[in-house]
């Protein structure tokens, strides 16, 4: 190995690690349903995490994107860790972690100062998401920047998981409450801070390259197609923040399984989208993008119908048909865009992150619909969602 190649891959550690505190934005499924129990709230009201988590994507996307071709990559990326750690250390200071007690009482404000905190949580992790992505081409050896593009999407996997598998383990070994993930997540987040201000990256920029602008981003929105791909991200992610955080409230409502359920949603979830998207890479060698979007939308279809058929077993099924159905969906759609349009894929990835707002949207309808029905006929709103990207499939394939 060159020394070259040696050295990329040093630099490339910091940015591995700022994927996984992207994953910590996707804390706010779990914590729905530990909220909802430590806090007393309606599902509506409960499903304000993912609202105040998911709408600085449409809020900040655009602008950090053309913020960042000012500033710089690295710039960006640091001010996104930056606000996520001041997020995540608003309710530490107010007292927010430990036994449960600490949160219980003065509930109700409390309740507010966590909307605030995911609310920068949120922010810190769109910042990371418009820069993380673009930085590791600057941090890999030649040749290597896809590979590692996918491992870091795999590790943002990971931190995504630890807003499941942790609570429950703390709570049974240490008799502590959800809320020791504010410190851990800000230790981890502080450690990427230093370790990236520490690491010189050479930025490579295209001297040809367009800068994208607010309205040559916004003005996309004109071109049906580019609308109805986004369209298509907006519900997208909308399903999966339905699904991540409905799922634990399912199993406790319908099946009283309590304690270990964070645990076995993250096993029937989760865990089938990590695994389903380490074999789409090998999937999509032998098949085209707009075939397997078809088909991973219906697997997510059946899976979604096998849990009205009344079986536990079969809701349990069902559940893991879905992860499986959504591992794949949000990069296909990207793909496809950006394969149609290559000139405009700057704006269109603009455009594309701003659409993980659908995460803040979509929730807060599963809420009202459970809450006037059953949160089982609230997972009739994902499936909604799906028939759309059905659609969108149909349309790509007659294109």
């Amino acid at each position: 190995m060159t020394n070259k190649n040696v050295s990329g891959n040093v630099k490339a550690l910091p940015i591995f690690l700022a994927f996984l505190c992207m994953g910590f934005g996707d804390v706010v499924g779990p914590l729905v349903s530990l909220a909802k129990d430590t806090f007393s709230l309606s599902n509506t009201m409960a499903q304000l995490l993912p609202f105040m988590g998911f709408i600085m994507f449409a809020i900040l996307s655009v602008p950090m994107g053309v913020y960042q071709d000012k500033k710089g990559k690295k710039f960006v990326l640091t001010v996104g860790l930056i606000i996520a750690l001041v997020g995540l250390l608003v309710p530490i200071f107010n007292g927010m972690y430990g036994p449960k007690v600490a949160i219980e009482s003065g509930s109700q404000y409390k309740f507010y100062v966590l909307l605030g905190s995911i609310l920068l949580l949120g922010a810190g992790a769109t910042i990371l998401q418009v820069s993380g992505n673009p930085i590791m081409r600057d941090v890999s050896p030649e040749g290597k920047f896809s590979s590692n593009l996918s491992l870091g999407q795999s590790i943002k996997a990971v931190g995504s998981s630890l807003g499941f598998l942790l609570p429950p383990f703390v709570a049974k070994a240490f008799g502590m409450d959800w809320s020791i993930l504010f410190p851990i997540y800000a230790l981890l987040i502080l450690v990427t801070l230093l370790w990236l201000r520490s690491t010189k990256i050479e930025e490579k920029k295209d001297p040809e390259a367009t800068p994208a602008t607010f309205m040559s981003c916004l003005g996309l929105l004109g071109n049906p197609y580019v609308l109805m791909m986004v369209m298509a991200i907006f519900v997208y992610v909308g399903a999966e923040v339905s699904m991540s955080s409905g799922v634990p409230i399912l199993l406790k409502e319908h099946y009283g399984i309590e304690g270990v359920g964070l645990w076995l949603s993250w096993a029937l979830f989760f865990l089938p989208i990590l695994a389903g998207r380490l074999a789409g890479a090998a999937i999509l060698r032998s098949v085209s993008a707009i075939k397997f979007l078809f088909i991973t939308v219906i697997i997510a279809m059946v899976g979604i119908g096998f849990m009205y058929l009344g079986s536990q077993a079969l809701t349990f099924a069902g559940i893991v048909l879905v992860g499986l159905g959504f591992a794949n969906i949000f990069p296909l759609v990207f793909s496809i865009a950006i394969d149609k349009m290559p000139e405009r894929s700057n704006e269109i990835s603009g455009l594309m992150v701003m659409a993980i707002a659908g995460g803040a949207f979509i929730p807060p309808i599963w809420g009202a619909v459970a809450d006037a029905t059953s949160e089982l006929v609230g997972f009739l709103v994902p499936l909604a969602c799906l028939v759309y990207i059905l659609f969108t499939a149909f349309a790509n394939k007659k294109a």
